[in-house]
């Protein structure tokens, strides 16, 4: 693995542990004081999110909060596009893919931006 290789993927860990620990904030006030058995995560495909390096993150972001030992369950949400001047919706898999029944660019994004807490279980 280059210098480069591992910078690349040290920055990408520290963005899903800002992401990571702001999700645990959002459900231990969520919690009401109670512990939290599982954790539901909803993570678009489109998102930015690399749902694997979150999962990574979670349990020291959990350590010593109401999470702790909480079990993660990732949901990925697959992009899908309508296009903009034909109307057809299609799996979008980045910003930039053509409609492939027209060939037009501009799409709306319908799906796979998602990041939310879907469901959290609690004692």
């Amino acid at each position: 693995m280059t210098l480069l290789t591992q910078a690349v993927l040290k920055e990408m860990h520290m963005h899903e542990m800002s992401i990571t620990q702001s999700v645990v904030e959002i459900c231990d006030k969520s919690a009401g004081g109670r512990r939290v058995l599982s954790v539901t995560l909803e993570i678009g495909d489109l998102s930015g999110v690399v749902p694997d390096a979150v999962e990574f993150c979670f349990e020291a972001c959990t350590r010593d909060t109401l999470l702790e030992g909480a079990r993660l369950v990732i949901e990925q949400v697959p992009g899908r596009g309508e296009c903009t001047s034909c109307g057809k919706e299609f799996p979008v898999r980045g910003y930039f893919d053509p409609c492939p029944a027209c060939g037009a660019y501009g799409i709306r994004v319908v799906t796979g931006e998602e990041l939310r807490v879907k469901e959290l279980e609690v004692e």
